[in-house]
């Protein structure tokens, strides 16, 4: 069993939705839990080849000039793929961060082992009162202290983590989950809210 609490938690900041439309990465940025604690970080802009508009500079913060210092999507997608290894993976709303994961590692040839889970799924399901599941709902839900800026990737990557771990530990105070497997949150982000109860005593 892979344990839930030690993976790599990671956002992307593009310049538009789909990397299918040819929408391009240009920020990265993911945090290394081990055990439920941070212990290391990932952090880079990358050129994507082409100008972001200003909506898209406005909503990140990140501009034209900002980019055009930073290496090309190629170079830093290669270390980041150095960086995640054969870790196990976590984003908020997943599957928006693993097309343009995918997409971009593709066009370096590289690839990943680790699996894949969705915080947003998850929340759905752990935290089913929340007023909705977007992350600065989520941070403000769980009452976790945040001093930044959402759709920077880095903060984004931690407040996830940090949003990761109080799930975990919420299942793990109310069903007495004393190690919660990785595998074991995918199987909940498929399971209906209303046997959420059913299939996490089940667990016990």
């Amino acid at each position: 069993m892979r344990p839930a609490d030690s993976v790599i938690v990671l956002d992307f900041e593009t310049t538009g939705l789909s990397p299918d439309g040819g929408d391009r990465a240009i920020e990265i940025g993911a945090v290394r839990l081990e055990n439920g604690l941070a212990v290391e970080r990932f952090q880079e802009l990358m050129y994507p080849g082409k100008k972001v508009s200003s909506f898209i500079a406005d909503y990140t913060g990140i501009t034209n000039s900002m980019l055009a210092k930073a290496a090309p999507c190629e170079e830093v997608m290669d270390r980041f793929a150095d960086f995640i290894g054969g870790s196990n993976l976590v984003a908020h709303n997943a599957s928006f961060d693993k097309r343009f994961l995918d997409s971009e590692l593709a066009r370096i040839d590289r690839s990943y082992s680790g699996l894949f889970s969705c915080s947003l799924l998850a929340a759905r399901r752990i935290f089913q009162q929340a007023p909705n599941h977007q992350l600065g709902t989520l941070v403000k839900y769980v009452n976790i202290p945040s001093e930044g800026d959402f759709h920077r990737a880095l903060f984004d990557a931690e407040m996830t983590a940090k949003v990761w771990m109080a799930m975990l530990e919420l299942l793990q105070q109310r069903y007495q989950l004393l190690d919660i497997g990785f595998e074991l949150i995918q199987q909940l982000n498929k399971t209906p809210k209303a046997q959420v109860n059913k299939f996490l005593q089940g667990r016990v």
